[in-house]
């Protein structure tokens, strides 16, 4: 899976030069914990709450309303933003940009083709992948089976489930010291002649989940 297929597309931008009182007005009416900065196409920096925070008076200021007002007037985005962020290109794959994130411990990567803005990926997109790509959400079963580490062992599973008609929608093996557990989900919600057959071929069955709805 590519970040183009997960980014949120053609984002809400602000200019470098925008007053910081624009940008917390555009965050409050869109609802954004962050914003990109352009100039132009090319991204130069990124804006997040925490950063407006940083520049704005604590409510413990002398400072009457008007003069607060007044200073934040006279900030702009480019005083607060965090400056020439970390990008990643819309034909990475998914991995990478999760890889990013938590090298650098960022949660947010403005996405570019050609260094022109097209979109902006999240910790919460990344979320939203993995549950999707485990099938998580969808009808059918859960089964972990415990397999050894050994050539054929997927393909043999996988022709237990084609013994009883079950189509495997997701797959993952979360590999262990000799062995992996293998979490397969398919359409199936009745599993019980299935997990007979899989404890007979040797297979141990970790756990079961069952969304019927």
């Amino acid at each position: 899976m590519y970040v183009k297929n997960r980014m949120t597309k053609n984002p809400i931008t602000i200019s470098s030069n925008a007053p910081i009182t624009d940008v917390v007005a555009l965050m409050r009416e869109k609802n954004l914990k962050r914003v990109p900065v352009v100039d132009g196409d090319k991204v130069v920096g990124i804006l997040t709450q925490s950063d407006i925070q940083k520049v704005s008076p604590t409510k413990a200021t002398s400072l009457s309303i008007f003069e607060i007002n007044y200073l934040l007037s006279k900030t702009t985005v480019k005083d607060a933003m965090t400056r020439n962020p970390t990008t990643i290109d819309a034909d990475c794959l998914l991995e990478e940009a999760a890889v990013i994130m938590r090298q650098s411990r960022i949660g947010t990567l403005p996405v570019v083709e050609n260094s022109k803005l097209v979109g902006i990926i999240t910790e919460s997109d990344i979320f939203d992948a993995f549950i999707d790509l485990l099938g998580f959400k969808d009808v059918g079963s859960r089964i972990t089976v415990e397999a050894k580490d050994v050539p054929g062992a997927l393909a043999d599973i996988s022709d237990i489930f084609k013994s009883f008609d079950l189509n495997i929608t997701h797959i993952a093996a979360y590999r262990g010291e000799g062995t992996s557990d293998v979490v397969i989900r398919s359409d199936a919600v009745d599993t019980v002649d299935l997990e007979k057959k899989l404890i007979m071929s040797g297979y141990k069955i970790k756990h079961v989940l069952k969304n019927e709805k």
